[in-house]
């Protein structure tokens, strides 16, 4: 027998909705409809809740096969959440920029280091431009350690796409203005976050 004809039997024998069962088990009742419909499983730690309220074991409630797939799915999760952990952060470092001297600045004969929020001896209209990119990619960095969790379609895919669209589109403008330091720092942190992706593939 499947898991989810599995959870289904075991859900009727003890007379309980869809909706009953998912409060005692702290989740959704979509969460419960879509393991019933057999269109996935529940998480490791929802599986021994599920094996706890119905008084039998894991083992009872899945197949070999079964075991496989959710071993992998979780594994994926994982694999997901490190990844996110390492983008989070790697987008969130480009604040770094605010404050340490990366940018190079013109004074008389001589050349100064300095952080973007001190630069001056650039058009306001490229500081604007670069400031709009760094907060938006710490932003983004902020947002992907604080949701984690979210679900969102779109959110999923479109972090990582995000990320590495601004992080190129950085890098290529602080080449542009020739500012070396602050593009090899930013070109680093896209190497890193585009060898991940990769390795993902």
């Amino acid at each position: 027998m499947e898991f989810h004809e599995r959870l289904q039997e075991l859900r009727k024998k003890k007379g309980l909705t869809q909706e009953e069962l998912a409060a005692h088990l702290y989740v959704s009742r979509t969460a419960i409809s879509k393991w019933e419909s057999g269109r996935g499983y529940p998480n490791i730690e929802s599986l021994k809740a599920i094996a706890a309220f119905f008084s039998v074991t894991v083992d009872e409630l899945l197949s070999t096969g079964e075991v496989l797939t959710i071993a992998e799915e979780e594994n994926k999760r994982r694999e997901t959440h490190v990844r996110d952990l390492v983008y989070g952060f790697l987008d969130g470092s480009i604040a770094m920029l605010l404050f340490l001297p990366f940018f190079a600045e013109r004074v008389g004969e001589s050349v100064q280091s300095v952080s973007l929020l001190a630069l001056d001896g650039v058009q306001p209209y490229l500081k604007i431009t670069f400031l709009s990119f760094v907060i938006a990619m710490a932003v983004l960095g902020m947002l992907t350690l604080a949701l984690q969790n979210c679900q969102g379609k779109l959110w999923k895919k479109g972090k990582t796409a995000a990320s590495l669209t601004l992080g190129a589109f950085l890098v290529l403008l602080l080449v542009i203005s020739s500012q070396p330091y602050a593009a090899a720092f930013a070109f680093v942190l896209f190497v890193l976050k585009a060898f991940l992706q990769i390795k993902r593939q």
